[in-house]
């Protein structure tokens, strides 16, 4: 199927969710394409929207093949079977990983803008992107959940046309 743009994609993708439940449901957009597909989602919706700022974490030697991938609140997934094949030693995994998480820093800072994550314990997370996402970026995303955290926003504190202009206008 082929969209005009972003903001077409995430109109129809909100079309065909009119009849998904929306009690509890909460969009997440990955940054940079996939925050103006969810936020016209979120606002057809209207259900809260939040980003979720994941990296990869790339063979040293061979950065485009993926060993792994973070996420918030100190989430990491790494394959291990890539990482002995590859023959990565621990040193260097750990110093992709100080890298990402400095560059995960930076672009949760920059898309978020201050705002507190929606908390996701008793919520449906919908992730939308752009593209089709890799098996370990996608795995980097269960660690959000955020279970048993203290701070940040519920599920409902917000809607998504006023969260969601600014998320819009910080990945320009």
């Amino acid at each position: 199927m082929l969209f005009a743009d972003r903001v077409d994609a995430g109109r129809r993708l909100a079309d065909r969710l009119k009849t998904f439940p929306r009690e509890n449901l909460v969009v997440l957009g990955l940054p940079r394409g996939g925050v103006p597909v969810a936020f016209q989602v979120a606002s057809e919706l209207e259900v809260p929207l939040d980003i979720i700022v994941v990296r990869k974490l790339g063979v040293p030697f061979q950065p485009e093949l993926a060993m792994g991938a973070i996420g918030e609140g100190d989430v990491r997934i790494v394959n291990e079977q890539v990482v002995e094949m590859a023959g990565v030693a621990a040193a260097e995994l750990d110093e992709v990983e100080a890298r990402e998480r400095k560059e995960l820093a930076r672009r949760t800072a920059r898309f978020r803008g201050g705002r507190e994550r929606v908390l996701l314990a008793g919520c449906t997370a919908l992730i939308v992107d752009d593209g089709i996402a890799t098996v370990h970026r996608a795995r980097g995303l269960q660690g959000r959940a955020g279970a048993g955290s203290t701070s940040g926003r519920g599920c409902h504190a917000r809607r998504a046309a006023r969260h969601g202009r600014h998320a819009a206008r910080r990945r320009r």
